[in-house]
């Protein structure tokens, strides 16, 4: 089996890579010659998800699937929320985003959060939801060299780590991408 993976982000396609099984075979936009962004205009984390898999299945008319993850932090409303990729601003960094959270969170009595993945998936013409939440709190600081995005930051429930102090194999055994992608494996591994 073959799918296009909606993503220029080499950390999400190395972490489907290691949970997905070795009969299917994952192209990345890159790889099929798609260098332009999908505008995520949607707000929901599903929706913009959606959105990047269709864009795929209309343009190439193959099996494809994308992903869309946000950081949901109880005390300020739910940011960042659908925006987590872009809080900081438009073409700012991932250390910009963390900035912005911890400031915001400066004097937070409670810090808990949680990270949700959707994957939507186009098979044989069909739509597809596989979700994964995993529950945490945000630490006051960085702690960690690993992972990428907010997982400095996020210190999942049961653990004193955070994301970015796991290796990758622990990190995808309890994250939030990798309990979605474990439900997307498994659907795949009926289809095979």
């Amino acid at each position: 089996m073959q799918l296009v993976f909606a993503t220029h982000n080499n950390n999400k396609v190395a972490e489907i890579k290691a949970l997905i099984p070795d009969s299917i075979k994952v192209s990345t936009l890159d790889e099929i010659g798609i260098h332009e962004e999908i505008p995520e205009t949607a707000d929901t984390i599903k929706d913009n998800a959606l959105l990047k898999a269709r864009f795929v299945y209309q343009k190439l008319n193959c099996d494809c699937f994308a992903d869309d993850t946000g950081l949901e932090v109880d005390a300020i409303n739910g940011e960042p929320g659908v925006y987590s990729a872009r809080y900081a601003g438009e073409g700012k960094s991932a250390n910009d985003n963390i900035e912005k959270l911890l400031f915001k969170l400066k004097g937070a009595t409670s810090r808990s959060a949680k990270f949700k993945t959707v994957i939507a998936a186009i098979i044989d013409g069909k739509e597809y939801i596989f979700e994964g939440i995993v529950h945490g709190i945000i630490s006051e600081m960085k702690m960690g060299q690993n992972g990428f995005g907010y997982d400095p930051v996020f210190v999942p429930d049961g653990y004193m780590v955070s994301f970015a102090q796991m290796t990758m194999a622990e990190k995808n055994s309890i994250s939030h991408r990798g309990l979605a992608v474990k439900k997307f494996a498994q659907f795949l591994s009926g289809k095979l």
